[in-house]
C-alpha cells in the first residue's frame, strides 16, 4: 500500500454483519481501507471479517497484548484474513513486540504480503489524568515518544497515535514509520468519548500517513458523501 498522500480507512465499528456490510458497499471506492475491530469480531467472527474485506483493503485492530508467545500465536493464526495491518499494544514490551513481528515474518515467508505491525501507543481516549490513574506519571506525549521509539526499535513498521503526538515521533523517528492516525473529528463534530483530536487536515499537514475515521461516516446520513469530502481535504492538504 502506498502512503504518498494522507490516507483514509473507514472504522466500520458494529456488531451487525448486515450494518457493516452496507457501509462497506457504500464505501467502496470512497475509502483506502476499512477497519474492523474488536466488536465487529467477537460478534460475527473471522469468516466474517474475511468475508466484508473481501473488496476492501483491511486493518484489523484487535490490539494483541499478552505474554510474547500467546501473541506471536496468535497473529500466526490470524494470518489467513490477510490484513495488511495489524495492531499490537506498545505497553507488551520489547519481547512481545519482537515475537510479533517474527511470527508475521514467518507465516508470510517474509514476503511483501506481510501485514504492517503497529504498535499502540496512548489511546486516544487518554488525556494526563487518565495516565496518572493507572500510574504513568508522564504526559500523553511523553509516554507516546517513549513507547514510539521503543516499539520501532523491538520491530513494528509503524504506530497508532493521535495526530497531537505526530510532529514530535516525526522528530524522533523519521518519516520511515507507518503513523496511523485515530481520533479524527470534522470541524464542528461532537468529540464523543476522545480526548486527544484533530481534523483530517489538521492531522494530514502534521504527518499522518493514514487517518481512521469512524462515526462522523457511519452515522452521516450520507457515509459515500461524507468519505468523499474527506479525501478531498486530504488531497487538498497534500498539495
Amino acid at each position: 500500500m502506498s502512503a504518498a498522500r494522507t490516507r483514509l480507512i473507514a472504522a466500520l465499528d458494529t456488531a451487525s454483519y448486515d450494518q457493516a456490510s452496507q457501509w462497506a458497499s457504500m464505501l467502496e471506492g470512497k475509502v483506502d481501507a476499512i477497519k474492523l475491530g474488536l466488536e465487529f469480531t467477537y460478534a460475527c467472527g473471522l469468516d466474517a471479517v474475511r468475508t466484508l474485506s473481501e473488496r476492501h483493503a483491511l486493518f484489523l485492530d484487535l490490539k494483541l497484548h499478552d505474554i510474547p508467545n500467546t501473541v506471536a500465536a496468535g497473529l500466526k493464526a490470524l494470518a489467513p484474513i490477510r490484513p495488511f495491518l495489524t495492531t499490537i499494544h506498545a505497553l507488551g514490551g520489547p519481547e512481545m513486540i519482537a515475537r510479533a513481528r517474527g511470527a508475521l515474518e514467518e507465516a508470510f515467508n517474509g514476503g511483501p504480503d506481510r501485514p504492517k505491525l503497529l504498535a499502540v501507543t496512548v489511546l486516544t481516549s487518554m488525556n494526563e489524568q487518565s495516565l496518572t490513574e493507572v500510574g504513568i506519571d508522564s504526559t500523553p506525549l511523553e509516554e507516546v515518544v517513549r513507547l514510539g521509539k521503543m516499539a520501532i526499535q523491538a520491530g513494528a513498521d509503524g504506530l497508532v497515535c493521535s495526530a497531537h503526538e505526530l510532529t514530535a515521533l516525526r522528530e524522533e523517528l523519521g518519516h520511515k514509520p507507518e503513523l496511523i492516525v485515530p481520533g479524527i473529528r470534522l470541524v464542528g463534530n461532537n468529540v464523543d468519548d476522545q480526548k486527544r483530536v484533530m481534523s483530517p487536515t489538521q492531522a494530514a499537514e502534521a504527518g499522518a500517513d493514514w487517518i481512521v475515521v469512524g462515526r462522523p461516516i457511519t452515522r452521516a446520513e450520507d457515509p459515500a458523501a461524507v468519505a468523499q469530502a474527506i479525501q478531498d481535504e486530504l488531497k487538498t492538504a497534500s498539495s
